[in-house]
């Protein structure tokens, strides 16, 4: 089957169409240069976001630890790979940002004397978290707001590799996921925003990898194609996360819950969480996910529940149905099967797949080490996100204005057409391996091998059994453009997951991410630094630690 090429051209290109890049885009455009927003995905629904979000956080100065000193003492810390510039660009980019939300007519509660409903959350000093009504339309809403700017979009478009210039960024190549285009882009400068964390690297208990907390479609993409260009990443070993979720439905997570004051409970009814963090539910996600599942250990769960039988009328009203449902309008028709009443019953929990990933390593404007290329998707969460994403865009911009599109070498297209479209086949072989066969395999390794509790022995037997998955990597075929699609991303997922294990070897000590090494039980102070990651030439990972 042949296809033809697609070719386009811009100032300013931001990988990835999540709420890390539309706060990088709209920033961008907001500074008067040409942008175009890609991503394998659907603007409206594309990223974490896409199903919709309960809350945006906000540092405002209008209340108790509510003032960027705040910010300041719980983003920038040894391990957090965030700078005080960065930390305060962000802070900057708070109001923008509400401003940008509410002209999109997305709806944030405001109390009679017009203050916003805000709430605490993830263990944070003040109340930075701000309601939003009807979050299941976030996403579309600010998708009409970027078109009605006149940024250019480019759907369906899985990028598959990053093209330099010398030392500096010079677009991308990759396919049109639907009518099988080769596609590249030539930009003067780029913003890579392609999310945070990977999914689909452990299993749930429904064993659906799709029905998963965040977007099942970030798989690696934004770590390995950054590394294979050159640049670094800092903290692959305990960027993972995890979180409570309602037992067989892939989200809402806790925050609306926790932070409003809803109770923990094991299988004796007994609220626990006050043994691993002194502010019991409403901790950092990493002590409430360990707790949960050392109650487990101890054989005190599961079941386990969330008890919100003490809140009031409202407030039980208020979570169950404009909360909750912000987060996925779905959520209460899973209610109305399950006859969930928030005032009558607990609601039963238990802790969904884990996830990984790391930050691009940049300096105070975000810039990684290729030159002209910046990083957006440095912390979770909605506003850290669309942030973060808002003060790359202004950087890249700024950088567009000073210089001359950069060349392609046109000679190694055809290269890299053959690469992406290795795996497809008109007529499959009877040997075939299906990309669901290959992720399970993978998925079976990290549930086995490299869980909430692991030692070296383990992961070094995970690493000698991803060899044995490799083999079958030339057995990967697609008949269909979406099964490349998936071929394409278990590639990438397998790549990270190796890299990830080579990783977490690094670090010999527990209680800094979201899982125990048994066999170096304690926190150790040595390791009160961020790990770097990055590739030698011939693609081996090399490790450092910050200084």
């Amino acid at each position: 089957m042949s296809f033809t090429t697609k070719s386009y051209e811009t100032d300013v290109l931001i990988l990835g169409s999540g709420i890390s890049g539309c706060g990088a885009a709209i920033a961008a455009k907001k500074e008067g240069v040409d942008v175009l927003l890609v991503d394998k995905g659907v603007l409206e629904s594309s990223g974490n976001i896409g199903g919709g979000n309960d809350h945006f956080m906000a540092v405002l100065n209008e209340a108790e630890h509510d003032t960027f000193e705040d910010m300041r003492k719980y983003y920038v810390t040894p391990t957090s790979g965030i700078t005080d510039t960065i930390a305060y660009n962000f802070y900057k980019a708070m109001r923008p940002c509400l401003k940008v939300l509410e002209e999109s007519g997305i709806e944030l509660l405001r109390n009679p004397d017009g203050t916003y409903v805000r709430s605490a959350g993830f263990g944070q000093p003040g109340p930075w978290w701000i309601h939003i009504n009807k979050g299941y339309t976030v996403k579309s809403k600010i998708a009409k707001y970027i078109k009605n700017l006149g940024i250019r979009v480019v759907n369906n478009f899985f990028v598959t590799k990053l093209l330099k210039d010398g030392d500096r960024i010079a677009g991308c190549v990759g396919f049109d996921v639907l009518k099988g285009d080769f596609v590249t882009v030539r930009c003067k400068t780029a913003v890579i925003a392609f999310g945070l964390s990977a999914q689909r690297v452990s299993t749930n208990s429904t064993r659906k990898p799709f029905n998963c907390w965040y977007s099942p479609y970030v798989t690696g993409s934004q770590i390995i194609l950054p590394l294979e260009a050159g640049a670094a990443v800092l903290n692959l070993d305990i960027a993972d996360k995890g979180t409570l979720l309602p037992k067989g439905y892939g989200a809402p997570g806790m925050n609306g819950i926790n932070n409003m004051g809803g109770h923990e409970l094991n299988a004796k009814g007994e609220r626990f969480m006050g043994k691993y963090d002194p502010n019991w539910e409403n901790c950092r996600r990493r002590d409430q996910i360990m707790g949960t599942f050392q109650e487990a250990l101890e054989g005190s769960g599961p079941p386990f529940y969330m008890d919100m039988r003490h809140f009031s009328e409202e407030d039980a009203r208020h979570l169950q149905y404009d909360l909750m449902p912000g987060d996925k309008e779905t959520y209460l028709d899973y209610c109305r099967a399950r006859n969930i009443d928030f005032t009558k019953e607990p609601l039963e929990v238990e802790i969904g797949e884990r996830m990984i990933g790391g930050i691009i390593k940049c300096d105070d404007e975000q810039e990684t080490p290729i030159k002209n290329l910046y990083a957006a998707s440095l912390l979770a969460t909605f506003s850290c996100c669309m942030g973060i994403g808002w003060t790359a865009g202004e950087h890249a911009a700024k950088r567009a204005k000073t210089v001359d599109m950069p060349n392609l070498q046109e000679k190694d297209f055809e290269k890299m057409h053959d690469e992406i479209f290795a795996h497809f086949k008109e007529t499959k072989s009877e040997n075939a391996v299906t990309y669901t066969e290959f992720e399970d395999a993978i998925r079976q390794v990290m549930d086995y091998y490299v869980g909430f509790n692991r030692t070296e022995k383990g992961m070094l037997q995970a690493l000698k059994s991803m060899q044995t998955i490799e083999e079958y990597i030339p057995r990967l075929e697609a008949a269909t453009l979406r099964e490349l699609m998936r071929i394409r991303e278990s590639l990438e997922l397998f790549k990270l997951v190796r890299i990830y294990i080579q990783a977490c070897l690094q670090r010999k000590e527990s209680g800094r991410a979201m899982y125990n090494r048994t066999d170096y039980p304690n926190l150790d102070p040595a390791y009160n630094k961020c790990l770097i990651t990055s590739l030698d030439e011939s693609g081996v990972p090399h490790f450092d630690w910050t200084k």
